[in-house]
């Protein structure tokens, strides 16, 4: 901490020097630049008077969606069915292929570091760096509308999350009983059953649920690009301006969410 001397010798303490001093200040100042000019940016193309009008229009809209049509939850049960179903089969596909994909990305049991590794960390990168609703636009056009292609669209987003937690867990496990059986002879599908799987065990079910969990809130809104389940329904009425079947369906999801995170903590606690 920098000490200059007052004209009576009396010490005083100083957070900064004055270089530093100055360095903080100018840095506030570029920061404060930048928020200026990133806010121009987000702003070039607002119209404000729709922005004023905006608390207005939510009144109204809010108004129109109370009550919820509670008549319209018969045709609500079968697509949040499909949506449960959506996402639960693509979690089950992407830990399918994840599991693999993992053992053969981490460096203690890639059969090549070189060739085999990188080509596991490309697939993890792409999987995880699109996000579900484009694959699920790529899919819509190539398979058509449906629950199938919010299945595979789950499945591929899925797959980069799971492997790439996975094969972490799997570089982090201890060497020391992994050693000692290969030290007995066993042979490498021994070693994997019996040293390697048991440790990374409870990270496998963890990353699984919390997937699962996941995947339900991303299963509502692919319906909105034809992915099939309660999406569905809901890109239908808002075309339609069928408000009050609007908030029932967002009772619903949020419902749906609720539920599927209290199964999926109570799940992770019993396991972990």
């Amino acid at each position: 901490m920098p000490v200059s001397i007052a004209q009576d010798g009396t010490k005083l303490w100083q957070r900064r020097t004055s270089r530093a001093e100055l360095l903080h200040y100018a840095g506030w100042f570029a920061l404060l630049l930048l928020f200026v000019f990133t806010w121009q940016v987000m702003t070039r193309d607002t119209i404000w008077a729709f922005v004023l009008d905006a608390p207005r229009q939510a009144a109204d809209i809010g108004s129109r969606m109370w009550p919820p049509r509670w008549s319209y939850m018969s045709a609500v049960w079968k697509p949040l069915w499909d949506t449960i179903n959506m996402a639960t089969l693509g979690t089950l596909l992407a830990v399918a292929v994840a599991v693999p994909l993992a053992f053969l990305t981490a460096r203690n049991t890639t059969p090549s570091a070189r060739f085999v590794r990188p080509v596991g960390l490309l697939i993890i990168v792409s999987s995880r760096s699109i996000n579900a609703i484009i694959w699920a636009l790529v899919l819509v056009t190539i398979l058509g509308p449906g629950v199938l292609a919010g299945i595979l669209a789950i499945a591929l987003r899925s797959i980069g999350f799971i492997a790439k937690l996975l094969y972490e867990a799997i570089e982090e496990i201890n060497i020391e009983p992994v050693e000692a059986i290969r030290a007995t002879g066993a042979s490498p599908q021994q070693v994997l059953a019996w040293g390697i799987w048991p440790q990374i065990t409870p990270a496998f079910a963890g990353i699984s649920v919390f997937r699962w969990d996941i995947n339900i809130r991303e299963a509502t809104v692919l319906g909105l690009v034809g992915a099939g389940g309660i999406g569905v329904n809901l890109e239908s009425s808002l075309n339609t301006l069928a408000w009050p079947q609007v908030t029932l369906l967002l009772l619903v999801i949020l419902g749906t969410v609720v539920v599927s995170e209290w199964v999926s903590a109570k799940i992770r606690h019993a396991i972990i």
